[in-house]
């Protein structure tokens, strides 16, 4: 596809830690500058439209779908992707509890996870399945993704 007759402009964004300059059009999503410009593909490009979560990013301790936030509208904010998460308790609590399968999802549940701990560290077992809620896995039960959430909050 030909960006001609696209505007395009010079936006600085903070990206896990580090502030990222790129060249974007006004439409392009924060998914497809993470992904194409930056080179950090751990948020996937699953559905595109919201529904199954795999791109979830958080931005200013929010859980987002990248996939429907605009690259203009990170301007400002500190967003954190999988490859910003090194050695956190979540990502080992997946890696125990064996939640994960083929992995395409697996980002998006650890990112939407580790906000939850982050925003609830004594989430009840109502509001964890409410935030798991908001992502899709084709391969699991979720029994292992929640018994990995439930390991870090204390409710095993």
């Amino acid at each position: 596809m030909s960006t001609q007759g696209f505007a395009k402009c010079e936006l600085e964004l903070l990206v896990n830690g580090m502030r990222r300059h790129v060249t974007i059009r006004s439409a392009d999503t924060l998914l497809r500058v993470l992904r194409e410009q930056l080179g950090l593909t751990g948020a996937k490009a699953g559905c595109e439209n919201g529904d199954c979560g795999a791109c979830t990013v958080i931005v200013n301790k929010e859980p987002i779908k990248s996939c429907l936030m605009l690259a203009v509208e990170a301007h400002g904010c500190k967003v954190t992707t999988i490859e910003g998460l090194s050695d956190t308790p979540i990502q080992q609590a997946f890696i125990d509890k064996f939640a994960f399968q083929c992995g395409f999802c697996t980002p998006g549940f650890i990112m939407v996870c580790q906000a939850l701990i982050e925003q609830r560290p004594h989430a009840s077992e109502a509001v964890v399945q409410e935030w798991l809620r908001s992502n899709i896995c084709r391969c699991t039960c979720y029994q292992e993704i929640r018994e990995a959430v439930r390991s870090v909050i204390g409710h095993e």
